[in-house]
């Protein structure tokens, strides 16, 4: 019985700690932390990106109907190998749920998918294939397909796939310019 109470009052003391933790986490230590690990602007890591591909990436113009306080974006090792990727994060320090992420890579490096990964495959009038998973990335919904000649793979929380459904994705991916 002690112990279970020793336990309890473990358990409270983290989340209570852990609360006070995230009040003091201010912005420029909430970016600071990002940078140290890579991330830049968007524009910056575009211009890189693109230079390294030798063309124009075009993203989608249309974001998830959710709130983020922050944007990220860096080229994966953009020097050292040709199946490097573009990774672009949005996300909201105070609300982590809302957390979107957009993978975009050649077609030729792109995520192979295996069949039993797929939730939903999408097919519409204007050529745009994609597929849904629920599956492959624990606690990520993906949205993949290609357009331009990249793969692009729309990543988010599923803490928020009731107002980020697979039609949003999809809408988001029609956003993208030719």
């Amino acid at each position: 019985m002690k112990l279970l109470k020793v336990l309890v009052l473990c358990i409270v003391l983290t989340f209570f700690f852990s609360i006070g933790a995230k009040a003091n986490y201010t912005s420029e230590q909430f970016q600071q932390s990002y940078f140290e690990i890579g991330y830049t602007g968007i524009h910056k890591a575009l211009k890189e990106s693109s230079k390294h591909f030798n063309r124009n990436i075009e993203l989608p113009v249309q974001l998830p109907p959710i709130a983020f306080t922050h944007t990220f974006a860096r080229g994966d090792n953009i020097e050292e190998k040709p199946n490097t990727k573009l990774e672009i994060e949005y996300i909201n320090k105070d609300m982590p749920q809302n957390h979107y992420m957009i993978f975009v890579q050649p077609t030729n490096f792109g995520l192979k998918i295996k069949e039993n990964f797929i939730d939903q495959r999408i097919k519409e009038n204007d050529g745009v294939k994609a597929i849904y998973s629920t599956k492959i990335v624990r606690g990520f919904n993906l949205f993949v397909f290609e357009k331009n000649g990249f793969q692009y793979v729309l990543s988010v929380d599923k803490r928020i796939s009731n107002k980020v459904t697979p039609e949003v994705l999809l809408e988001i991916a029609h956003s993208i310019p030719e």
